[in-house]
């Protein structure tokens, strides 16, 4: 294959294999096929359920909300996190700042406090108040996650549901090692993404150098590969009825297409990126033209909005807004 004609089979096997190109009705199927569904704002876990074609019914309770690779949020489907959280890379942030026994001390007294039916983030900064530095407060129960990421990573607490901003114990421990899970997992990620690269695959699950070597020794057998602009791109499984890049594709915040991948210029052209993912780190929700981003959608103040970059037939504009409207009428009242 010519170049050009790489770069396009790449957009098309994605496309297929993270739905967007061809439909799934259930939505605890979609994030186990996708290994998690990031939630940084849980609405974009609806939004990717609908453009994919699932069903949201119960959608707050199917999926469990819980901090994932690179200490991102994923809506994981309950039984698969003990083996997703083996995965986790590197130590939690806090471990850099405060000892193991001070961060063990409060781990448990938190857990402690969920045993005593405490689980909001605010109860237990005042509780923990009168024992600690107003600094180690804010750090422990940051906004961001503090001491919950840590026990979050360790399988014992996630969020109560995709919406709640409370916490519930969970027995989720991971009883095997990432060097356990990792083969098998690494297979259902370039299944379900590939072609993608070892990079890819390393930013993904945020794994660090030392995986360098055990990766390319799994990718060395059982994987297809073919090598573009210096790249090698693996991928794997049948890609049965995999048909055309869409037209017209509305991609939820955040959506696996974009941020799954180191090499982003395929989907997302660079005089785009900056208007795309924010200084921030937001990534917004966008319509996509025959594969490239092309444009940004929301729902604000329960009404649908789209912002092409540039001008576009009217029958696209048209298009994209009716698909806006439609994930507004399904997604009244439910987020």
């Amino acid at each position: 294959m010519s170049d050009k004609s790489l770069t396009e089979y790449i957009t098309r096997r994605r496309y297929h294999g993270l739905y967007l190109s061809r439909r799934i009705s259930d939505i605890t199927a979609l994030s186990r096929e996708l290994l998690g569904l990031h939630c940084w704002f849980h609405r974009n876990v609806v939004f990717s359920a609908l453009i994919r074609g699932a069903d949201i019914s119960g959608w707050k309770s199917a999926l469990t909300k819980t901090w994932l690779y690179r200490g991102t949020l994923h809506g994981a489907v309950y039984d698969e996190l003990p083996r997703l959280l083996a995965l986790r890379g590197g130590e939690p942030w806090l471990s850099r700042f405060y000892s193991e026994q001070m961060l063990s001390d409060i781990a448990d007294k938190v857990i402690a406090c969920m045993e005593d039916g405490v689980h909001s983030r605010a109860e237990m900064r005042k509780i923990f108040a009168y024992e600690y530095e107003p600094k180690v407060i804010d750090a422990m129960f940051s906004p961001w996650g503090g001491i919950f990421v840590h026990l979050a990573s360790l399988g014992k607490v996630a969020f109560k549901d995709m919406t709640s901003r409370d916490f519930d114990l969970i027995d989720a421990e991971p009883s095997e090692t990432a060097a356990d899970v990792l083969p098998e997992t690494l297979r259902r990620y370039f299944e379900a993404y590939g072609p993608a690269t070892l990079d890819d695959a390393a930013w993904f699950f945020g794994l660090g150098r030392d995986y360098k070597k055990t990766l390319r020794d799994l990718a060395s057998g059982g994987y297809d590969c073919f090598e573009l602009d210096g790249r090698v791109y693996y991928h794997c499984g049948e890609a049965d009825g995999m048909g055309d890049i869409p037209e017209l594709n509305l991609l939820s915040g955040f959506d696996p297409v974009i941020v799954s991948y180191t090499e982003r210029s395929a989907v997302l052209p660079a005089e785009y990126k900056r208007d795309v993912i924010l200084k921030s780190g937001i990534c917004l929700p966008t319509v996509a033209v025959n594969g490239k981003i092309a444009g940004l959608w929301n729902i604000k103040k329960g009404e649908p909005v789209v912002e092409f970059f540039k001008k576009q037939p009217k029958r696209i504009e048209s298009a994209a807004l009716e698909l806006a409207d439609n994930i507004r009428w399904h997604t009244a009242g439910r987020l």
